[in-house]
C-alpha cells in the first residue's frame, strides 16, 4: 500500500492545469457502447476509476486505440455481451460505482444488461432505484439474483415513456438518457440532473445522431433513433480539481494560476470560495489566486453565520464541500458546512481535529468550522484517506501544516486525481510517494 509523505508549511507558486472531468469521463466512455462506429474521446483524465472503466470495455471486446494518455478511439462493433455476466466483470466493476452506467447503453443496444452491487466511495447509501425504476418504465424487466449478486435487466425493445425522477441523480439521468436515445418514440425525463457533465453527454449524443431537447434544464425530451454514428468529443476541465486548487492556494498562502479552468462551466463554485474571503481574478479562461495573509468569512446581511451546503446543479456540488471545509480552518470567522446528500462524508473531520483544527461535528451531516485566523498552525499527523474528496482535503491540510504528515490509503486519491504528487511538486510542494 502506497502513502504520501508531506512536509507542509511551504508557500507554493506557479501554474497548474486541471485534468479532464472525472465524472464526465465515466458517462462519455460508457456512451461509446451505443455505436458500432469509431468514437474519439479527448481530454481523458489518466486516473484509476477511468482507466478501470476503459479496461472493462476492452475486456468486453471493444476495440480501443489509446492514441495518447488523454485521447482514446473506441469502436464497439463486436461487443461480448456475455462478459457482463462473468465473475471477472463482477469483481472489477464492483470496485467502480461508475460501471452502473454501462447498463443504459447495453440495454438499449443489446437488450440486456447486468449490474453488480455498486462500489466506489464509502460515503453513504447510494441507491440504484432511480436507474432501475427508469429502465422498467422504458419497458425493461428486472430481477435481482442472490446467487450471482447481479441485477438482471432484459428487454424486447425499449419504448418511450414519461419519467419523473424521484431524485435529480446525475448517473441516473445519464443512464436513462443513453437508454432513451435508442428507444422507440419520444421520452421525457422530468427532475433530470442538469450538471455540465449531463449537458456534455447530451451534446455528444446529439453529435452521434440522437435527438435531445431541453439541454441545461431539468426537463429533457429524447426522440429515439434506430442507431447512432461515431463522433469526436472533448471533455471539460474537472471543476472539482479547480475548486481543490483554489482551496489549496488559500490554505498555503500561495500564488497559483489555474490554467484553462473552464470558467463558463463552474457555476457558483468561485462565488462559494469568495464567500470564504478568498480573492481571485479571471484572466481569459485562467483563474489567478494571489497569496493572501488572511481571508475572512462573509456573514449574512443580518449578521448570521454563513452556511455552505450542497444542492443539485446549479447549486453547489457536494464533491467540493470537503475542500471548502478544510479551507475554512484558517479563515477569520466561522462557517456551518451542511452535507445533505451523503451521511458519512464528514467523518474525516476527526483527523483535522487531531491536526489542531477547531471543528464541531454536530451530526453526520453538519459541521461548524471555527477559523484559526492563522494564529496557530495545523500539525502533521499520520492519517488515512477515506474517500477521494476527503483524501485531497487531508492533503491540503497536510501541505499547510507544520511538520511531517503521512497519508495512507492514497489509492483513494489516485482514483480521482491524476499525478497529483508530481503536479504539486512542480508548484514547490514537499510531497513524495512511498
Amino acid at each position: 500500500m502506497q502513502t504520501f509523505e508531506v512536509r507542509g508549511g511551504k508557500k507554493l507558486s506557479g501554474s497548474i492545469t486541471p485534468q479532464g472531468a472525472k465524472n464526465e469521463a465515466l458517462q462519455i466512455i460508457s456512451a461509446t457502447l451505443l455505436s458500432a462506429q469509431e468514437v474519439t474521446v479527448k481530454n481523458i483524465p489518466d486516473i484509476v476509476d477511468v482507466n478501470l472503466l476503459i479496461e472493462l470495455l476492452g475486456e468486453m471486446k471493444v476495440k480501443i486505440n489509446r492514441v495518447s494518455s488523454d485521447t482514446c478511439i473506441f469502436k464497439a462493433d463486436e461487443v461480448d455481451v456475455d462478459y457482463l455476466h462473468s465473475e471477472a466483470f463482477y469483481k472489477k466493476s464492483g470496485k467502480l460505482r461508475g460501471s452502473v452506467m454501462l447498463a443504459g447503453p447495453m440495454l438499449a443496444r443489446f437488450k440486456k444488461a447486468f449490474i453488480p452491487k455498486p462500489g466506489g466511495d464509502k460515503i453513504g447509501r447510494r441507491r440504484l432505484d432511480t436507474h432501475i425504476l427508469g429502465f422498467e418504465k422504458l419497458g425493461a424487466s428486472f430481477e435481482y439474483n442472490n446467487d450471482d449478486g447481479f441485477f438482471h435487466l432484459t428487454s424486447k425493445g425499449l419504448t418511450a415513456t414519461s419519467i419523473l425522477l424521484d431524485e435529480p441523480s446525475v448517473t441516473g439521468t445519464a443512464n436513462l438518457l443513453m437508454a432513451a436515445s435508442l428507444a422507440k418514440g419520444t421520452t421525457t425525463i422530468y427532475n433530470a440532473a442538469c450538471e455540465p457533465y449531463i449537458q456534455q453527454l447530451c451534446r455528444m449524443l446529439n453529435s452521434m445522431g440522437a435527438k435531445i431537447n431541453g439541454i441545461g434544464s431539468n426537463l429533457l425530451s429524447i426522440t429515439g433513433v434506430s442507431e447512432l454514428s461515431g463522433t469526436q468529443h472533448t471533455m471539460l476541465p474537472d471543476m472539482i480539481e479547480v475548486g481543490s486548487f483554489i482551496g489549496l492556494a488559500a490554505m498555503t498562502q500561495s500564488d497559483i494560476t489555474i490554467k484553462n479552468a473552464g470558467i463558463a462551466h463552474l457555476g457558483v463554485i468561485p462565488e462559494r470560495f469568495r464567500q470564504l474571503g478568498i480573492q481571485m481574478e479571471f484572466v481569459g479562461d485562467d483563474i489567478h489566486v494571489p497569496a493572501q495573509e488572511y481571508y475572512e468569512v462573509q456573514k449574512y446581511m443580518d449578521g448570521g453565520v454563513l452556511t455552505i451546503y450542497d444542492h443539485p446543479w446549479p447549486g453547489f456540488t457536494p464533491d467540493l464541500l470537503s475542500i471548502v471545509l478544510v479551507t475554512a480552518i484558517q479563515a477569520r470567522g466561522s462557517v456551518l458546512i451542511h452535507q445533505k446528500m451523503f451521511e458519512s462524508r464528514l467523518f474525516f473531520v476527526d483527523k483535522l481535529i487531531d491536526m489542531g483544527a477547531q471543528i464541531i461535528l454536530c451530526d453526520p451531516h453538519r459541521a461548524v468550522v471555527i477559523g484559526l485566523e492563522r494564529e496557530q498552525h495545523l500539525r502533521g499527523i499520520t492519517m488515512s484517506s477515506p474517500d477521494i474528496r476527503a483524501g485531497v482535503a487531508l492533503l491540503i491540510a497536510a501541505l499547510s501544516a507544520q511538520g511531517k504528515s503521512t497519508i495512507q490509503n492514497i489509492e483513494q486519491i489516485d482514483r480521482g486525481y491524476q499525478y497529483i504528487d508530481t503536479r504539486l511538486q512542480a508548484l514547490g510542494a514537499d510531497i513524495k510517494r512511498v
